[in-house]
């Protein structure tokens, strides 16, 4: 089985594709889903070990996806992308161990180290 570094999650394809491309051209490897099922179903095979995952989705938002992967397993470090963050939905983030926040539109270079930090410099100790 092949595990991935990082799983994207996004309901939007051309932010899936540009994230993908720049991570793996970065070297990572890259799995990347549509929305809640799809990374769900990644997940519980593939277990990456960073998980960009948008808030803001169709059917499952990015908040429930991460209740439901909590459950299948916990060691992954979520990096929530939001265009639509409001301090309510950072609180129920916290609550589910996010590690980080990203808004839209972001920036590739920050991708890039906190890639780097989750990755290659180990990741951090859950509480």
């Amino acid at each position: 089985m092949r595990n991935y570094d990082v799983l994207i999650v996004d309901d939007r394809c051309g932010i899936r594709r540009l994230l993908y491309e720049v991570l793996n051209d970065d070297g990572y490897r890259v799995a990347v889903a549509a929305g809640g099922q799809e990374a769900l179903k990644i997940a519980s095979n593939f277990r990456p070990r960073v998980i960009l995952l948008d808030i803001k989705m169709p059917g499952m938002s990015g908040l429930e996806t991460l209740k439901e992967l909590r459950n299948i397993y916990s060691e992954f470090v979520v990096v929530l992308i939001t265009a639509y963050g409001n301090q309510e939905i950072f609180e129920q983030a916290k609550k589910l161990d996010v590690h980080h926040y990203i808004n839209k539109p972001f920036d590739f270079e920050e991708i890039r180290l906190l890639m780097r930090f989750f990755l290659l410099e180990g990741l951090p100790q859950l509480p």
